[in-house]
């Protein structure tokens, strides 16, 4: 019987090599893929020409529901901000980098993959 837990891994993994590849191709550094800060994640971590990127990789098998990019929640996404910010401080070579949170969908259908990048997919509310 296969492991629910393992294969969620994979897929997500699958769906961040697909996002890797897309930013690549479009002139993206990848800097750091799955960096924690304690219990705090971000998917992936890149650099491009306009400043640094945090992006948040959903991976969905087909869904008749809500698309992967609509469970990046309010807290999801405060959860993100408070990972960058501890990314940021312990890398203060990194100057003051404009930052962008971004989302990246992939769903995997019964006979294609469909992707959606979604750049500054939400902007940092600081309290």
């Amino acid at each position: 019987m296969e492991n629910i837990e393992t294969h969620r891994y994979e897929l997500g993994k699958t769906g961040e090599d697909i996002a890797c590849d897309f930013l690549q191709k479009r002139g993206h550094v990848i800097l750091e893929r799955n960096f924690r800060s304690g219990h705090l994640e971000i998917d992936i971590i890149s650099t491009d020409v306009c400043g640094i990127h945090f992006v948040e990789v959903k991976t969905r098998r087909f869904s008749v529901q809500a698309p992967p990019q609509e469970s990046v929640t309010p807290a999801k996404q405060r959860r993100i901000v408070r990972a960058a910010s501890q990314y940021l401080k312990a890398r203060k070579s990194l100057g003051n980098p404009e930052c962008f949170f971004d989302v990246f969908a992939v769903t995997f259908n019964p006979d294609s993959i469909t992707t959606e990048w979604i750049p500054q997919a939400f902007i940092p509310i600081y309290k």
